[in-house]
């Protein structure tokens, strides 16, 4: 994968919070991160999909900003001004993905899109959902209608669930978080009792939509424009397609029951997707570019 030089980042859909702050508390409960979830290390964060006023997330408060205080993107906005700085940093590649994301459901959906940021924080974070840690992986607030993502998770994809890695693999789970927000947008959540589990359950079935929603992004990544009139990425290989489908095969709940858990696949439990059913949505998604054909919820056959 490959960005284009020359250009301009726009960074103002990112809060730089990793400096730490103050208490957290909240309301509603978040999304998971598509299954990115090891037991030990990291936890499955299907809490609620719900950004109304349920429970307060059960990770309790956790530092983030404090009352009053906002991001610092100082440094951000410094190391990552062209958009060649995505080539050579993880941090600035997160936020040609994010523009490269938006700019496309804002094509795709017109005006009922709204932008919304990611927020890059370390350790511990305080969100609209309550408190979260590393250890939850990347995922989505409706309550605050917010992507959080620690960076060092792409770090642990690969030394802990063993993946292949790199910069579009790692696209991807930006593109699935904002799957969720595009859900949250247009009421999709709202079909799912999440309290259900299940191979079937509308869970699944919300995760599997998310990560085809992700494939008509990398669709047209080549070609959607930024502010510039061109797009922010180049080239998307093979190799890079094969790579996210490595990521997603890694995360399904089958994988990670059998092998970062227990040993035993057990599909009562299952809350995004088996790793078969979730490389399949991603390239339903990806093959034909139209989100119209991401609707999980009116099929039988998952996959």
């Amino acid at each position: 994968m490959r960005y284009r030089e020359g250009g301009r980042l726009d960074t103002s859909h990112v809060q730089d919070r990793r400096r730490g702050g103050g208490l957290g508390g909240g309301r509603g409960l978040a999304v998971g991160g598509g299954g990115l979830g090891l037991v030990g290390v990291l936890v499955v964060v299907l809490f609620q999909v719900l950004g109304g006023g349920g429970s307060s997330a059960a990770l309790g408060a956790l530092a983030g900003l404090a009352e009053g205080e906002t991001a610092d993107n100082s440094a951000l906005e410094q190391s990552c001004d062209e958009t060649g700085d995505a080539n050579d940093s993880v941090e600035c590649a997160v936020v040609a993905d994010i523009d490269s994301i938006q700019d496309y459901w804002s094509q795709a959906l017109g005006a009922q899109y709204v932008p919304t940021d990611t927020i890059y924080f370390s350790g511990q974070v305080s969100t609209g959902c309550g408190g979260a840690t590393s250890g939850s992986g990347p995922f989505y607030c409706p309550a605050d209608q917010k992507v959080y993502i620690d960076l060092s998770f792409f770090d642990t994809l690969r030394s802990q669930f063993g993946a292949a890695g790199g910069a579009f693999p790692n696209a991807y789970v930006l593109a699935h978080e904002y799957g969720h927000h595009v859900q949250n947008l247009l009421g999709t959540n709202r079909q799912v009792d999440p309290r259900e589990s299940g191979a079937a359950s509308g869970s699944v079935r919300l995760e599997l939509q998310a990560d085809c929603y992700a494939g008509t992004w990398a669709h047209h990544a080549e070609t959607v424009p930024d502010a510039s009139g061109a797009p922010l990425i180049e080239e998307i290989t093979q190799d890079d397609v094969d790579r996210a489908l490595d990521t997603a095969g890694r995360i399904g709940d089958d994988f990670i029951q059998e092998n970062l858990g227990g040993g035993t696949v057990d599909q009562d439990t299952f809350t995004h997707g088996s790793s078969e059913q979730r490389q399949r949505w991603f390239l339903t998604g990806y093959e034909t570019g139209d989100p119209a054909q991401c609707d999980t919820f009116a099929t039988d056959d998952l996959g």
